[in-house]
């Protein structure tokens, strides 16, 4: 089993900067790769962006590419997510998963999952 906890959500203006973290304990010798999702209200639960755990590959969501960042702290078992020029938009509650296998036909299928952290961005 894996553990996973967000924290750095908030109420920012837009335009403003977050920096999400995700901390990961449990079984982590396993994870391929870690990612963000986020959800709005009224909306499905969309990809943001994922890293791969040992090659430090990074892949984003088109809506936030040039904004977010994704990065990784192997030695902490945390991933991160820095978000810039935040948009209204940006809104939605911001998860945190790990993936412990490559899915090439399902990349988006993800094991294990964090509660969530709230992100409001205010026009």
């Amino acid at each position: 089993q894996v553990q996973l906890v967000e924290s750095g959500g908030g109420l920012v203006q837009a335009g403003g900067s977050l920096r999400l973290s995700c901390a990961a304990s449990g079984r982590t010798g396993s994870t391929y790769a870690m990612g963000w999702f986020r959800q709005a209200p009224g909306k499905e639960r969309e990809f943001v962006a994922g890293i791969r755990w040992r090659t430090s590959t990074t892949y984003y969501a088109d809506s936030v590419k040039g904004r977010f960042i994704i990065s990784r702290d192997n030695a902490k078992n945390t991933v991160s997510l820095q978000m810039d020029s935040l948009k209204p938009e940006d809104t939605a509650v911001y998860y945190c998963a790990s993936q412990l296998l490559p899915r090439p036909s399902k990349p988006y299928e993800y094991d294990y999952w964090g509660q969530g952290t709230q992100v409001t961005v205010s026009s």
